[in-house]
């Protein structure tokens, strides 16, 4: 029978240059997944350094939006003692409006008896 294999045939020693492939090979896959590996740390190490600084920058930001809010409340608070003195301004010019437009009335009479 020329067309069955024995195992003898079939469990040939793999060739010296076989096995050096393969270990060239598992060598330089090691280094490449190393190298890819790396890369990842990397990136997630930038990632966590970003993390940190958006993290400060709000922060930041907090803690400038409390003193915008409390000089608000400041101004706030400093208009409202503010408002008696502005109402008693409102009046004094409706008072001057009114002696002034008096004194042109009493004016264009003296002109008419003069």
């Amino acid at each position: 029978d020329g067309g069955v294999e024995t195992a003898e045939e079939a469990v040939e020693p793999a060739e010296p240059d076989i096995n050096e492939l393969c270990t060239d090979m598992f060598e330089k896959m090691a280094i490449f997944l190393q190298g890819e590996l790396t890369g990842t740390c990397e990136d997630y190490r930038l990632l966590e350094n970003m993390n940190k600084l958006t993290s400060l920058k709000y922060m930041e930001m907090k803690d400038i939006s409390i003193n915008i809010s409390r000089n608000l409340q400041d101004l706030n608070n400093k208009y409202a003692s503010l408002q008696p003195y502005l109402d008693q301004i409102n009046q004094i010019e409706e008072q001057v409006s009114s002696l002034e437009q008096a004194a042109y009335k009493l004016d264009a009479y003296s002109k008419k008896l003069g």
